[in-house]
């Protein structure tokens, strides 16, 4: 008989489900995909194409950020207690090798959950297997009505 499998989530992590939740938003513009969802990670990918690109046809530091947030803020959420949820605070990110064309992949993992704040490591990676960026995203844990509060005054 196996070990049960320990697990950081607290919300449903149903991949199809998860992932529905990106229609109509810029993730599903620029291409970005949630693939995975594991014990203690989020996977996801983003092409390199014309619309990901920066002038000099490289991927474009802002598209790698948007993969890291998305990665992390999905993650950061499915940790959290009903009636509570998650809003960025900051990000950083090193574009460490550039990309041409091909698909990246991020893989989000906790460094930290907190009460109160979440932080989580984002690394990205060519088809090669190869680092391209690697980002830090902090989140502040806030109750769920205070989010959707934020959109009615929007």
């Amino acid at each position: 008989m196996s070990a049960p499998t320990s697990t950081i989530w607290k919300q449903p992590h149903d991949l199809a489900i998860v992932e529905g939740r990106s229609e109509n938003t810029m993730m599903r513009a620029i291409g970005i995909r949630i693939t995975e969802i594991g014990d203690d990670f989020v996977r996801g990918t983003m092409p390199v194409d014309a619309r990901t690109h920066q002038p000099y046809g490289i991927l474009h530091g802002g598209a790698s950020v948007a993969l890291a947030e998305t990665l992390g803020s999905t993650a950061a959420m499915l940790c959290c207690e009903d009636g509570v949820g998650t809003v960025g605070l900051e990000i950083n990110a090193n574009h460490l090798r550039a990309v041409r064309d091909g698909v990246v992949t991020g893989t989000a993992r906790p460094l930290h959950i907190g009460r109160s704040t979440q932080v989580w490591e984002i690394r990205i990676e060519n088809e090669a297997g190869q680092l391209t960026c690697v980002s830090r995203l902090t989140m502040a844990v806030v109750p769920q009505r205070a989010i959707a509060g934020s959109r009615d005054r929007s």
